[in-house]
């Protein structure tokens, strides 16, 4: 082989064996299929199925910033200032069907800052659900059963329900609209005082029954303080007069009411042997709802809400109430130690944004 031939035969053979290193370096491996978030419609609107899984996930919540002016409506006593209050929720809602019925983990988590004190984070509710059993944290049943007492701001000024409590509960849709509840629950410590907590191995015990229909429902509760050994009942008629109109009206009652106000019952915070609540609902225009209410205690005091909720865009409402309260009985004397008045009249205005 001549020379010519030699570097000819070489210049080729590099070519191929870099060519082939070339081809090699380019080769991209084929991508793995990716799974993209899928709606979840079994549960309504908002609900994903988390990716890998048949569990579906919702996140919502709201922030929520209150100014509130004039007297206290809880206790006569005047604010001196602006009041305010901001709040913040986020809230964890996972479900899967099993052959036990819907397997269901709810987390609800509150951040709070109020006159300028951070309040810190609690978890209000927090509990997990199989078909109709629930275990773990919630709001009283005594006043969530009886779907509290309308979307006004200081509902509670005659007091309907008490607050978070560990319990367990067993519901029973019996179909046609009618359901059963019985619960046990634990009782929990409020503005310093712990009588609400069971001291002993038996619960507070409530059970309840509702029946819904398109006109409107009625629903009943009825329970034992395991600690002051006395009752409580609750019973509440709705009516939906039409799709923009509707009212209902609701009444407690309590046994051994003690005017001392040193044995409680957790069940009813209410001042008296019996208080009524009644409230209403219209939606007067696309974006604007008004809402009543007007609650009264065996003790004496009276006290009203009214409010229009303002939905300037959608999921941010603005929703400015007055309230008024005229003290009597027990409650009397407590507001004699807040300014000397036996009546108050205030304001709020709230903004909201849901999501």
């Amino acid at each position: 082989m001549n020379i010519k031939g030699f570097l000819l035969g070489s210049a080729a053979a590099l070519i191929a064996v870099t060519g082939a290193r070339a081809a090699d370096a380019i080769v991209v491996a084929e991508p793995e299929p990716v799974e993209y978030v899928r709606v979840c419609d079994a549960y309504g609107k908002g609900f994903f199925y988390i990716p890998g899984t048949e569990t579906c996930l919702k996140i919502g919540g709201y922030l929520r910033y209150d100014v509130g002016a004039g007297d206290n409506v809880y206790s006569g006593g005047e604010f001196g200032t602006w009041n305010k209050h901001l709040r913040t929720e986020i809230r964890f809602d996972a479900r899967s069907e099993t052959e036990l019925g819907t397997l269901r983990s709810y987390i609800q988590t509150r951040f709070e800052y109020t006159n300028g004190v951070n309040s810190g984070g609690t978890i209000p509710q927090a509990f997990i659900e199989l078909g109709g059993f629930r275990i773990g944290v919630a709001d009283e049943i005594f006043g969530s059963w009886t779907n509290y007492a309308g979307n006004i701001i200081n509902d509670d000024v005659i007091n309907y329900n008490s607050w978070a409590t560990n319990q367990v509960s067993y519901t029973y849709a019996a179909g046609n609209g009618l359901s059963l509840i019985v619960a046990a629950e634990q009782g929990s410590t409020n503005d310093g005082y712990s009588g609400y907590v069971i001291d002993s191995y038996l619960p507070h015990l409530m059970g309840g029954v509702k029946f819904e229909q398109g006109w409107g429902g009625v629903s009943a509760i009825g329970g034992y303080d395991s600690n002051v050994e006395e009752f409580a009942g609750k019973l509440r008629f709705d009516l939906k007069f039409t799709d923009t109109f509707s009212a209902f009206v609701m009444g407690g009652y309590q046994s051994g009411y003690d005017t001392t106000r040193v044995n409680r019952n957790f069940l009813a915070p209410w001042h008296g042997d019996w208080a009524a609540w009644g409230g209403l609902a219209a939606k007067v225009s696309d974006k604007a709802t008004v809402n009543g209410l007007v609650g009264y205690e065996s003790e004496g005091t009276v006290a009203a809400a009214l409010n229009v909720a303002y939905e300037l865009v959608p999921g941010f409402t603005i929703t400015p109430e007055v309230n008024y309260t005229k003290f009597d009985g027990d409650r009397k004397d407590t507001s004699l130690a807040n300014g000397g008045k036996d009546d108050a009249f205030g304001g709020t205005i709230r903004f909201q944004r849901n999501f």
